[in-house]
This record gives structure tokens, sequence and C-alpha cells, in this order.
């Protein structure tokens, strides 16, 4: 039979595939990559109420967003936003990811249960959260939970002590979250070949130990994709935070993402888009910074 020689692909196929992906590329490059670029050149230059700048000023946007106060409790609000519900989102989704994976009834409903909040807007979560679930009334879901028990209602939204708003932002995170970190660990699951399992049962492992030596080890690199997802989408929350606080026309003391600030910085009275633009560089990094430790310093997905 004659061999196929193997060489560059014809003209028509590279053409094919410019056309499927020319427009998708094209969209990438000028809603991402563009305004990426000129946010960055945008941080080194004094630009208020325009998005073209007026004057150079080197680094004297990133010395103003560092030296405030305010930015700095937005990071530290973030910093305490993604250390509980990083791994909170990352536990329970593997929970759930293990409980689907063993369920032999009706596990495609379960999937399909636990996916569904993927599909439900942010916006749209959050002020069922607030005006619904915990609206701090009687009449509110959980409150009326509480009262059937006795418990006196909770004014969950109130800014004052204790802080329950917190409790309210990240339970509508979690619900959000959950199903789509889920699949990703189902998907992972079914990739673990089933003779390492027949041989542990052969040597009499069981439970925990079977989890502890064949799951885990086999779920690394889908772990180190899914937490280097959580933390970028932690960086990410806004909707929650402005949707559940901003009726009160003022946020709580580190309760202020920074993507909230950064808002209300470049868009709000003053329309700074030059501190604003340094803020997202300074964000940028720090994520950058959180995610090379992630990988080398605990050196998730690697090889013993």
């Amino acid at each position: 039979m004659p061999t196929r020689r193997r060489g560059r692909p014809r003209a028509g196929t590279a053409l094919w595939f410019w056309v499927f992906v020319g427009p998708f590329f094209a969209g990438l490059v000028l809603f991402i990559y563009v305004p990426i670029g000129w946010s960055v050149y945008l941080s080194f230059f004094e630009a208020y109420n325009t998005v073209t700048p007026t004057e150079f000023v080197g680094l004297a946007n990133y010395r103003d967003m560092l030296g405030d106060r305010a930015f700095r409790e937005s990071l530290l609000t973030f910093v305490v936003f993604a250390a509980f519900i990083v791994p909170t989102t990352f536990a329970l989704s593997l929970l759930t990811a293990v409980l689907v994976a063993r369920t032999r009834v009706m596990q495609a409903f379960f999937r399909s249960v636990f996916f569904l909040p993927v599909a439900c807007s942010y916006v749209v979560a959050a002020l069922i959260w607030k005006m619904s679930i915990f609206s701090g009334m009687r009449s509110g879901v959980a409150n009326a939970a509480l009262g059937l028990v006795g418990v006196d209602p909770i004014p969950w939204l109130s800014l004052t002590d204790p802080p329950w708003y917190w409790l309210v932002i990240v339970s509508a995170r979690l619900w959000l979250q959950v199903g789509f970190y889920m699949i990703l660990f189902l998907a992972a699951l079914q990739r673990i070949p089933t003779v390492l399992y027949e041989a542990a049962a052969i040597d009499g492992a069981e439970g925990w130990q079977v989890f502890r030596h064949i799951t885990w080890p086999q779920l690394l690199p889908a772990s180190t994709a899914v937490l280097l997802l959580l933390l970028i989408n932690a960086f990410q929350a806004f909707d929650e935070f402005y949707n559940i606080l901003s009726s009160f026309g003022s946020y709580p003391p580190y309760a202020r993402p920074p993507l909230v600030y950064l808002y209300y910085t470049a868009l709000g009275s003053g329309q700074n888009f030059g501190d604003g633009s340094a803020g997202a560089v300074i964000l940028t990094l720090m994520i950058a910074v959180v995610a090379l430790l992630q990988t080398r310093v605990l050196r998730l997905g690697g090889r013993d």
C-alpha cells in the first residue's frame, strides 16, 4: 500500500483552520489582549475622565494606590476571602465528586442537580440571597427556618457586629461554583484506571487508605488546575459584594474586594483611569506570584 508522506498541511486545511479559529482569535486579541495592554499603558499616565492619557507620571499611580489605605484594605479583603473560599470550595467539590462517583443509582440526576447552579447568573443569585433567603426579616427563608426552632431573627445584612453578611456572601459563592469544580473532579476520577482499585482490594486496602494512596495522587494534576481556577475566581469576586452590600451606601470595613474598589475608582465620581489601571496591574502581579508559589513551593501536580 502506498504510504502517505508527512509534510506541510495542505493550503486548504490551513485555510479552513483560520476560517474556524480566526474569528475567535480576533475576538480574543480585540477584547482581551488589547484592553490589558492599554490598561498597563494607562497605569503610567494621568487619565481623568478619559481613557486617553494626558501626562506621563511614571510610577506615581502605583505609589498612590499602594499608599491608599482603602486599597490596602481591599487587598486584605481579597486575601481573607480567598483564604476561606478556595480551600472550602475545593474540599466540598472533591467530596461531592467522590460521593457522586460512588453512586450507583441516579448518578446522572445527581450530577445535573449539583451542576445546575452553575447556569445561574451571579447577579441573580446575589439578589435572591439578599431579598429572599437572607433578607433579615421574619419572612426570609433563613429566619423563617430559625423561627421554627425558636431562634430570634438574625439581621443578616446588618453592618454591625457580628458580620453575618460574610455568611451570605460566602454561601452564595459556594452554591454557584461547587458544581462546576465537581464536574472537573468527576472527569479526573473517571480517568483513574480501575486496575489500581482492584489491586488495592486484593491487598485489603479500603476507605481512607484507597483515597490517600490511589485516588489523591491520581487527582494531583486536576487539583492544581482547580486551585488555580479557584484563586482566579476569588480575585474576580465582584457581583456578590456589589449587589448584596451596595444598597447600604457604604461598605463595612474589610468588606470591599479590590474589583469593587477599582470600579468606584475608575467609574465613580473621579473616574481616575490611571489609578484604576495601576491597581489592576498590582492585582494581576499579586495573583501571578501566589500562583507561582502554589505550583513551585507546594509542588502541586509535580512528580515525586
